[in-house]
């Protein structure tokens, strides 16, 4: 009797063991904190065709490689241009050398007009341009090389070419200017030609009539001289008047020798050079022909 009491107590005892260690299990289940161990397999439960587990190949450290030290690139000095040679006549010049100057590029028809001897921006470009021609450096300053140049080209200018009779060279003659004795007068160049049988015998500056009193064109001849002409209408002195036209005469003009081409006449030909014009006006005779045109 007393075995079987010691036996009840001991399943007892040993059930209540259970209860506890499974409610504590459960609740650390539930709680989150349980770890599952990991299945152990023995040898005789693993599967026949399980591979063996390969080793991960081990990585050897290698020490980097030190870094070149930065140089820094030689830079080349900058090539400076060589200052251009002195020039021969500098720009804004005058006097007998430019006077040359531009004869001689007149020859070569880089200089459109008559010498005046002042090295402005027409010769510049003229000189400018002669260089472009002749594979020089085209500065427009007349160098030592280039003077040399323009020298070797041409042929020394004559005095007719160096003093022209008119600021403008003379244009190319009407053909009814080329006999007889004829005032050929040329409104493009605004010269006067005295020429007598296709050839001249002197030249000079003219200029003609506003555009509300024009200059009349055409073939005409000299109706009559007055040495110490007056004009009537405008009572202005109009000396070593040769006529052509009705009012409109050949004549010297004071206004003409002061301001230039900045004025204009009534419809007359101004003169500017009162020794030429009173030379032409002994000369000329009533009759002859007097030829306008552009």
């Amino acid at each position: 009797m007393h075995r079987i009491t010691v036996a009840r107590t001991a399943l007892a005892t040993a059930a209540v063991a259970a209860l506890v260690t499974g409610c504590k299990e459960q609740g650390l289940a539930d709680t989150g904190h349980a770890r599952a161990k990991p299945e152990v397999r023995t040898s005789s439960s693993a599967p026949a065709h399980a591979a063996p587990a390969k080793p991960r190949p081990h990585k050897t450290w290698k020490k980097p490689s030190p870094r070149a030290p930065r140089t820094h690139r030689a830079v080349p000095p900058r090539r400076t241009a060589p200052p251009p040679p002195p020039a021969v006549i500098a720009f804004g010049a005058s006097g007998e050398q430019v006077r040359e100057l531009q004869a001689r590029l007149r020859r070569l028809g880089l200089f459109d007009r008559n010498p005046t001897g002042y090295f402005g921006t027409v010769t510049r470009s003229s000189v400018q341009a002669y260089q472009r021609a002749h594979g020089l450096t085209a500065t427009g300053s007349l160098d030592l090389r280039t003077w040399n140049s323009v020298r070797g080209a041409t042929k020394r200018p004559t005095r007719d070419e160096l003093y022209p009779p008119t600021t403008n060279p003379l244009a190319k003659p009407d053909p009814r200017c080329m006999t007889g004795r004829v005032l050929c007068i040329s409104k493009t160049s605004r010269t006067l030609a005295w020429m007598v049988n296709g050839k001249v015998v002197s030249a000079m500056d003219v200029r003609f009539g506003s555009q509300y009193t024009p200059t009349r064109e055409g073939l005409f001849k000299v109706d009559f001289k007055s040495r110490d002409h007056v004009s009537t209408i405008y009572d202005t002195p109009m000396p070593y008047a040769m006529f052509f036209s009705g009012g409109q005469a050949v004549h010297y003009s004071a206004d003409f020798a002061a301001r230039g081409y900045s004025g204009a006449s009534h419809g007359c030909v101004n003169v500017r050079d009162k020794g030429k014009i009173a030379r032409l006006f002994d000369q000329v005779r009533t009759g002859d022909k007097v030829v306008v045109y552009k």
